[in-house]
């Protein structure tokens, strides 16, 4: 049974129709998804990441009732604006076919070198995914297409943290800060996260 104290890293894929997530007007629809969830107590979204056919979220969830009732919002609002933003962009009527063909699939975090993992996976999958040898993402320090600028302790801040500056347009992901033990200080157990981090070589 999930217990409030562990964070949840949750996997959602998209069918092939709705082409990549990683558009300008997927992003603004997604993020629409998370402004949507913002408002509950009970669900929180910490982190996230928008890769071409899935999506990574780390959510912290006060129970299984609650983690069941905040995806199916998210899920809902992100499909209604993803094919809002499809039907802008293809003739005909507004799309209205399904977006996540499946259930989304969930692992619990139980332990800090899990957390730090997950962060890092999370985070940084673009790197995993080799985005960032592509340009212009191959210029980028972190992916504009996560929330890793809100990530407050990336070993690169150093004593001085500050937030990195994304593009002149960027709106950010909605998430919180988290209040679970090992997403703000358990992970520190198993080391530090540096944004140069590549996943594959973290699991």
């Amino acid at each position: 049974m999930l217990d409030a104290r562990y964070p949840v890293h949750v996997t959602l894929r998209v069918v092939t129709a709705v082409g990549s997530l990683r558009r300008r007007f997927s992003y603004r629809a997604i993020r629409e998804a998370t402004l949507t969830v913002a408002r509950r107590e009970t669900f929180r979204i910490v982190q996230i990441s928008i890769q071409r056919t899935h999506i990574h979220l780390i959510v912290e969830a006060d129970d299984k009732a609650a983690l069941a009732s905040g995806m199916q919002g998210f899920q809902i609002s992100a499909a209604k604006h993803l094919n809002a933003e499809l039907g802008k962009r293809r003739a005909g009527a507004r799309r209205k076919g399904t977006v996540f063909p499946d259930r989304y699939h969930a692992e619990i975090i139980t332990s800090p070198r899990q957390a730090r993992h997950t962060l890092i996976y999370v985070m940084s999958n673009w790197r995993k995914h080799q985005e960032d040898l592509v340009s212009p993402m191959s210029s980028w320090t972190i992916d504009w297409f996560s929330s890793a600028a809100m990530f407050p302790d990336w070993a690169e801040y150093g004593e001085a943290a500050f937030l990195w500056r994304g593009p002149e347009t960027y709106d950010p992901l909605i998430v919180y800060q988290p209040r679970s033990w090992l997403l703000k200080e358990g992970w520190k157990k198993s080391g530090s996260i540096s944004c140069r981090d590549v996943p594959s070589a973290q699991r």
